[in-house]
C-alpha cells in the first residue's frame, strides 16, 4: 500500500513547511490505481506490480491514456516488448485523439526492440503520411517534447527530419542501403546533423561509393553540421574515415545509369509510400520547400 505521509523541510523562518509526499517522488496526487501504479514503478521499484496496477487502472478507465503508455514502457523495461505492442493495438480506442501520436512513438521503439522492421517502416510512413496531411502536433506548428526531465519546442520541420532519420535507419537494417540513402538525403535536405551524415555516409560507403561517402563526412569533421562537436558522433566520423582510407582514392563506377537525387527520391518514394493520401490543400509550409518537383512526400 502506498505510504501517505509528509516530508518536512525548513523555511526561512525556522518553521517546518510540508510537502506532499507525491510533489518529493514527483508522483501524481491521490489515491487512485494509476497512483498506486505509479508508486509501484517510482518508489517500490517494483515492475511487476505496477504492471499489474496499470492494468487495473486501464480497466477503471483512471487516466487511461498515460496508464497504457507507461505500462508499454515498464513491459519493455521487463523485455515483454510483445505484449506491450499487443496492450496497445488493443486498447488505444480507449484513449484520447491528444494521446495517440504518442502511443505511435512507444510502438515505433517496441518495433525496433522486437526486430519488426516492416511495422516499424509502415508506421513511420504513416506518421509522414500525418505531416504532410497537417494532422501531425494537433494541427499545431511545434509541440512540447520532453527528454531527460526537460522540456523544449520541437518543430515540424524538426520532425520530419527526425523521421526520415528513423525510416533511413529501419531501411539500413533490411541491408536496402540505397533506399535508405534516398531517404537520408532528404533528412538532411530539411534538418542536417552529424549523426545523420554518418548514417548516409555509412549507406554511400556500403555502395562502395567512397568519394561521395568521404566528401558527406567531411561535412561532419569540419563541424560544418549540427551536432558536429558531439564527441559520440565526432568519434564516429573518425572510425568511418578510417575505414574509408582502406579504399584509398578508389572510385566506384556502376555499369547502370545513375539517377539524380530528385528523380530517385520521385521513383523510390513513390513505390515505398504508394498508401499515401492524394494532395491536401491543408499540407504544411514545410512541404511547400521540400518539394519542388512534384510532391516527392505524397506518394
Amino acid at each position: 500500500m502506498m505510504k501517505n505521509y509528509n516530508n518536512g523541510l525548513c523555511t526561512k523562518k525556522g518553521e517546518m513547511k510540508q510537502d506532499p509526499y507525491h510533489v518529493i517522488h514527483k508522483l501524481p496526487p491521490g489515491d487512485s490505481p494509476y497512483v498506486r501504479a505509479k508508486y509501484a514503478q517510482l518508489v517500490e521499484k517494483d515492475p511487476e506490480a505496477a504492471i499489474v496496477l496499470f492494468w487495473k487502472a486501464i480497466n477503471a478507465g483512471d487516466r487511461v491514456d498515460s496508464a497504457l503508455k507507461d505500462m508499454a514502457v515498464v513491459l519493455k523495461q521487463q523485455d515483454r516488448s510483445e505484449e506491450a505492442i499487443e496492450a496497445i493495438k488493443s486498447f488505444r480506442e480507449r484513449c484520447s485523439k491528444q494521446a495517440q501520436e504518442s502511443l505511435d512513438n512507444v510502438l515505433i521503439d517496441l518495433y525496433k526492440k522486437c526486430g519488426k522492421l516492416e511495422e516499424q517502416i509502415e508506421l513511420l510512413k504513416q506518421k509522414l503520411r500525418m505531416i504532410y496531411q497537417g494532422e501531425a502536433f494537433n494541427g499545431k506548428p511545434t509541440k512540447t517534447a520532453r527528454s531527460h526531465g526537460r522540456k523544449f519546442q520541437v518543430t515540424i520541420k524538426q520532425e520530419t527530419s527526425r523521421i526520415l532519420g528513423n525510416l533511413g535507419w529501419a531501411y539500413m537494417q533490411q541491408t536496402n542501403y540505397a533506399i535508405a540513402e534516398i531517404v537520408y538525403h532528404k533528412a538532411q535536405q530539411i534538418d542536417p546533423d552529424a549523426n545523420k551524415a554518418c548514417n548516409l555516409c555509412l549507406c554511400l560507403l556500403k555502395q562502395a561509393r567512397y568519394s561521395e561517402a568521404k566528401s558527406v563526412l567531411e561535412d561532419v569533421l569540419q563541424g560544418k553540421v549540427s551536432g558536429s562537436d558531439d564527441p559520440k558522433s565526432k568519434s564516429r566520423a573518425e572510425e568511418l574515415l578510417k575505414e574509408l582510407e582502406q579504399f584509398g582514392s578508389f572510385v566506384y563506377t556502376s555499369s547502370s545509369p545513375q539517377l539524380n537525387l530528385e528523380d530517385a527520391f520521385i521513383e523510390g518514394l513513390d513505390k515505398l509510400m504508394n498508401e499515401w493520401t492524394p494532395f491536401r490543400s491543408r499540407r504544411l509550409p514545410i512541404f511547400e520547400e521540400i518539394s519542388p518537383c512534384r510532391d516527392q512526400l505524397a506518394c
